[in-house]
């Protein structure tokens, strides 16, 4: 699981506590990179409009228990009566066929992610401009209660305590510069030397 050559793509995991912004930003590269952006699985049913396949996998309870006993999950999270992760055999398929993928989850998933592809997955963390900011951006949603809006609000600070794990980070203040610096992250690990080119220096070496 841990193996990987220099043809393999790349696993860029971005998290980042609710509000920091990360799916807009997500959605704002994929305009702007080749790279794909994973799909996860849940078993809730399907919204107005969504489509099987692009916005989620749709499985029964059944059919992801199954999953996670064969150890068929990058990663996952029961939330209420629903179970939402990232199926194994997707994301590696792609990875193999030398794409990159774009894999936005909670922070807890994505140490998740980090413990079983170590070698494949490189962590961003988006953060916001400060914790006012952060509030606001939660109540401006104007979806929660004043309970639920603390609870995030302290699960925020919880997550930022564990950037320490993540390998980059940006701030999400402007839209624009936050994409750019996601952006350029990209292309510096696309750049990156991988271990398996130095025995090629090496015999090179040998002919001098």
């Amino acid at each position: 699981m841990g193996k990987s050559s220099h043809n393999d793509g790349r696993l860029f995991v971005i998290s980042g506590p609710s509000g920091a912004g990360k799916g807009t930003i997500c959605k704002k590269l994929l305009k702007a990179v080749d790279i794909s952006l994973s799909t996860s699985m849940t078993t809730r049913s399907p919204r107005p409009g969504e489509v099987d396949g692009k916005d989620y996998y749709f499985v029964t309870v059944e059919e992801f228990e199954e999953k996670i006993k064969n150890d068929g999950m990058l990663e996952y999270a029961r939330v209420f009566d629903n179970i939402y992760g990232t199926p194994k055999d997707m994301i590696i398929k792609q990875l193999e066929k030398g794409r990159d993928i774009i894999l936005e989850i909670d922070v807890q998933g994505g140490l998740q992610v980090k413990q079983k592809m170590p070698k494949q997955a490189v962590l961003v963390f988006v953060l916001p401009p400060d914790l006012a900011t952060l509030r606001q951006r939660i109540v401006n949603r104007g979806t929660e209660t004043e309970d639920v809006i603390d609870k995030r609000f302290n699960e925020a600070l919880n997550e930022i305590k564990l950037i320490g794990e993540y390998d980059y980070y940006l701030v999400n203040d402007e839209l624009d510069d936050a994409v750019y610096d996601l952006q350029a992250i990209i292309m510096a690990e696309r750049r990156r030397v991988p271990d398996k080119i130095m025995p090629i220096v090496r015999e090179y070496e040998k002919g001098i």
